[in-house]
């Protein structure tokens, strides 16, 4: 897509900070009103919030893993074919530029809050159509 850009680590923190008091006042409502004695709907909610988080932390720390080791293998790559070239001073210069750090480090951020922003605003989208009672 022409100027599409995937969104930052930023942004994604922010559309998590609007969407998730929005699903917890809903949950919390429902709560309340259901009582000591939750019926079938309100059941199935309240599991499915404990076992979203759990799968969305799994694939936040796969998600993590992944860029890390993905960055260490292209850092390593770049830093052995200057060495292998004979760049030494090239070789050098790679280890203390921080800017690359930087890049993949947003990137990895951005890719590990991606599946709690995506359940978050998926669940705001979709409490904000659910009654609270039947």
């Amino acid at each position: 897509m022409p100027g599409f850009r995937k969104a930052s680590a930023a942004s994604k923190a922010v559309d998590i900070a609007v969407a998730a008091p929005q699903v917890i006042a809903h949950r919390v409502a429902r709560m309340a009103l259901a009582g000591p004695l939750p019926d079938a709907r309100d059941r199935k909610e309240f599991t499915g919030m404990v076992l979203e988080k759990q799968l969305a932390f799994a694939q936040s720390c796969v998600a993590w893993n992944t860029a890390v080791l993905g960055w260490q293998m292209q850092w390593h790559r770049q830093w052995f074919s200057s060495c292998l070239r004979g760049d030494y001073a090239g070789a050098f210069s790679h280890m203390l530029s921080p800017l690359p750090l930087a890049e993949a480090g947003e990137k990895a951020v951005a890719q590990t809050l991606e599946p709690v922003r995506r359940k978050a605003v998926a669940n705001a989208r979709r409490l904000a159509r659910t009654p609270l009672t039947r």
